[in-house]
């Protein structure tokens, strides 16, 4: 047989290869040969609402709006946080955001810009 991964999503063993990217044709999950390679390290990967890889430094844009706890403010959809940085937590993003300071972000709520 190949030597090719399963799918992360399903678990199918029927994945095939295209350019640089693996897919499942059981349900149709798509990812890169190099998040394979990342997560084979050992290191957690993380990744934004799309399934794009975050890194240290990177900026993102929020896709909806968050309210935040303890304050009545809200951080409105389309807000850019910059230079970005990934923890290992609940809330994977550490990051600043004018107006409303330190915060801490979900990877599932941002999109890489």
């Amino acid at each position: 047989m190949s030597a090719l991964p399963a799918c992360p999503q399903c678990h199918s063993e029927f994945t095939y290869e295209d350019g640089n990217l693996y897919i499942c044709p059981e349900c149709a999950h798509e990812w890169s040969t190099q998040a394979v390679a990342t997560a084979e390290e050992g290191s957690k990967v993380y990744r934004d609402s799309a399934g794009n890889v975050l890194a240290d430094g990177d900026t993102v844009t929020v896709i909806k709006d968050l309210k935040l706890k303890g304050s009545g403010g809200v951080v409105k959809m389309g807000t850019k946080v910059k230079n970005i940085r990934l923890v290992d937590s609940d809330h994977d993003i550490d990051c600043k955001i004018d107006g409303f300071g330190a915060m801490s972000l979900k990877s599932e709520f941002v999109k890489k810009v």
